[in-house]
C-alpha cells in the first residue's frame, strides 16, 4: 500500500530564497507551456501539442537559461509539464462529458505552490545525511534542508513534493509499505448518519458533536478580510495582510482535519463494519437557481438560507472526513460501505412506513402509521446501517 507522509521544513534563510525561486522558474516554465498549447490550438493549422514534444524541448530550454531553468531537477521540470498535461486532459473530458469545460489558467506566483519530484534520488534526496542526527531532505538546486520529523517513515520512499502554504514549507513523502496487520475484530457493525447540527449520529444513538470551527473563526476572518481590502495593490501593508488570512484560514483547515481523524480513527477501533451515506456532495451544496415569473421579475428562491447551508456544509468537512475514514479503515481490516441515502431519515426502523410526514421536525421523528417515535438522526443511521448490512449480504464474495 501507499503512504504519504507531510513533515515541516526548516530551511535557512537563503534556503527559503532558493525554494520561492524554485517555485517562481516552475511556475514559469508551466505558463510557458500552457501559451505554447494555446498558440498552437488557436493557429490555423489546429496543431495539438502534446506532453512528449514538450519534454523532448527541456534540454534546449535547460541550455538557453541555465542561471533559471538550468539549476532545478529535469524530472521536476517533467511533472509540471506532465501536471499542465493532466489539466488539459480533464478539459477535453469534461468537454466530451457536457459538463462546465474550465480551461487551464495561467499561474500567478502566489497559485503555484508545489514542485513535485517522481523518485527519490532524482534530483532529491530523503534523509540525505544519515550520519546526522537531524533528518534533511536534499533538492537539487537549494541543498540538505532541515526536516521537523515527527514521526518515523515507514517503507521505501517514492516520490518526493515540496509544497509552500502561506509562510512554510512542507515536503510530502509517498512511500510504499506492506499491509499492516489488522486490527483485532469487535463484532461490532454501525451506522452513521452525517449532519450539520450533529458532525454524525450513530446507529446506537451516539452524538458526536459538530465543532464548527469556521463560523467560530468568521469574525476574525471577516475582519482580516476587510483589513485586506483596504490595502493597495502591490504594497508590503497588502501582503502582510494576505499572510494573515492565509495564516487564519490553514488553522481553520487543520481544525478541520484533526477533529475528522480524531473522529474516523474512533470508529475504525470500535467497529469491525461501519456504514454510511453516499453522499453527492457538491450536487448538495449548489446555489438554487433563479426563479422568474414571466413578467420580467423573479420570485423568492430561499438563496440567503441555502446559502447559510452551504457554508455550514463546507464548515463541517464531510468529504474529508468520509476519506480519512476509508484510509483508516483500509489499514486497519475493516470494512466501509456507502449506501443510497434517500428516505433514510423518513424511513420507519419498525414498521418500514415511508412518508416525509414521519418527520415532523428536523429533529423528531414520529411515524404517522405506527406511532414510533425517535431522534430523526438516529432513525437515519439504523436505516443506514441494515441497507449497508443487505448490500454486503447482496455483494458475492
Amino acid at each position: 500500500m501507499i503512504r504519504a507522509y507531510k513533515f515541516l521544513l526548516r530551511p535557512t534563510v537563503s534556503q527559503r530564497i532558493a525554494l520561492g525561486e524554485m517555485l517562481r522558474d516552475h511556475c514559469s516554465l508551466y505558463n510557458g507551456a500552457l501559451q505554447e498549447r494555446r498558440d498552437a490550438c488557436q493557429h490555423a493549422s489546429k496543431t495539438n501539442i502534446t506532453y512528449g514534444q514538450q519534454s523532448a524541448q527541456l534540454k534546449e530550454i535547460r541550455a538557453f537559461d541555465p542561471e533559471r531553468q538550468g539549476r532545478w531537477s529535469f524530472s521536476s521540470q517533467q511533472a509540471t509539464l506532465r501536471r499542465l498535461d493532466k489539466a488539459f486532459a480533464a478539459f477535453f473530458r469534461r468537454v466530451k462529458a457536457g459538463e462546465k469545460p474550465g480551461y487551464p489558467r495561467f499561474r500567478g506566483i502566489g497559485r503555484f505552490d508545489t514542485v513535485d519530484f517522481p523518485k527519490d534520488g532524482d534530483g532529491c534526496r530523503w534523509d540525505s545525511t544519515p550520519h546526522d542526527p537531524v533528518t534533511r531532505v536534499r533538492l537539487q538546486g537549494v541543498g540538505n534542508v532541515r526536516v521537523h520529523q515527527h514521526r518515523a517513515v515507514v517503507g521505501r520512499v517514492k516520490t518526493i513534493s515540496v509544497k509552500r502554504e502561506g509562510k512554510h514549507w512542507y515536503v510530502v513523502l509517498t512511500a510504499e509499505q506492506a499491509m499492516p496487520e489488522p486490527l483485532p475484530a469487535t463484532g461490532s457493525v454501525v451506522g452513521i448518519d452525517m449532519g450539520v447540527a450533529s458532525f454524525f449520529t450513530t446507529s446506537s444513538g451516539e452524538h458526536i458533536e459538530n465543532p464548527r470551527h469556521g463560523r467560530k473563526s468568521a469574525a476574525r476572518l471577516e475582519s482580516a478580510q476587510q483589513a485586506l481590502s483596504r490595502c493597495k495593490r502591490g504594497s508590503r501593508r497588502r501582503r502582510k495582510a494576505v499572510q494573515k488570512v492565509a495564516t487564519l484560514h490553514r488553522k481553520v483547515r487543520r481544525q478541520r482535519l484533526d477533529h475528522a481523524h480524531k473522529a474516523a480513527l474512533g470508529l475504525v477501533r470500535e467497529h469491525d463494519f461501519i456504514a454510511h451515506e453516499d453522499l453527492k456532495i457538491r450536487s448538495m451544496s449548489k446555489a438554487p437557481g433563479p426563479r422568474p415569473n414571466g413578467d420580467g421579475t423573479y420570485a423568492p428562491n430561499g438563496a440567503a438560507a441555502k446559502a447559510g447551508l452551504n457554508r455550514s456544509i463546507a464548515d463541517a468537512g464531510w468529504g474529508v472526513f468520509l476519506a480519512i475514514l476509508s484510509a483508516k479503515a483500509e489499514s486497519a481490516g475493516r470494512e466501509v460501505m456507502a449506501v443510497d441515502p434517500r428516505n433514510t431519515s423518513r424511513t420507519c426502523p419498525e414498521c418500514g412506513h415511508v412518508a416525509k410526514e414521519n418527520r415532523p421536525t428536523q429533529g423528531k421523528f414520529h411515524c404517522v402509521s405506527c406511532g414510533h417515535t425517535a431522534h430523526a438522526d438516529t432513525v437515519g443511521a439504523l436505516n443506514v446501517l441494515r441497507a449497508g448490512l443487505a448490500r454486503r449480504e447482496a455483494v458475492p464474495a
